[in-house]
C-alpha cells in the first residue's frame, strides 16, 4: 500500500504531472523541462527525484545529458495509472507538451 500512496502523491502535485505529459511525447532533461515549466533547476530536480521515487519515471544517460521518459518497467499499476494520465486534457498541459515538442536542448543546456 506504502507504494500506492507514493505515486498518488506525486501525482497530486500540479507541477509533477506537468512533468508526467510532457514525458508522454518525448524524453527530456532537466534544462528541457525547466525551459518549459519555468521554475529553477533545483526544483524541478526535485520534482524529479519525487517521480522517480515513485516508479513512474526513470533516466538514462546519453551522452552529456541525462533523460528522463515514463517508465518502462512492467508493473501493472504504473502502465494503469500511466495510461490514466494519457486521458487527462486541458489547456495548459497540452501548451507544454506542444512546447516540449518544439524545444531544442542544443540551444538552452
Amino acid at each position: 500500500m506504502r507504494d500506492h500512496v507514493k505515486i498518488f502523491k506525486a501525482l497530486g502535485d500540479e507541477t509533477r504531472l506537468r512533468i508526467i505529459k510532457m514525458l508522454e511525447v518525448k524524453k527530456m532533461c532537466v534544462c528541457e523541462i525547466t525551459s518549459v515549466i519555468g521554475y529553477s533547476m533545483p526544483t524541478i530536480s526535485n520534482h524529479l527525484k519525487i517521480l522517480k521515487e515513485a516508479g513512474l519515471i526513470e533516466q538514462d544517460r546519453s551522452e552529456k545529458y541525462i533523460n528522463y521518459s515514463l517508465s518502462g518497467e512492467s508493473d501493472e499499476f504504473i502502465d494503469k495509472v500511466l495510461e490514466l494520465t494519457k486521458n487527462i486534457r486541458e489547456s495548459r498541459s497540452d501548451s507544454d507538451r506542444e512546447t516540449a515538442l518544439r524545444i531544442d536542448r542544443a540551444h538552452i543546456c
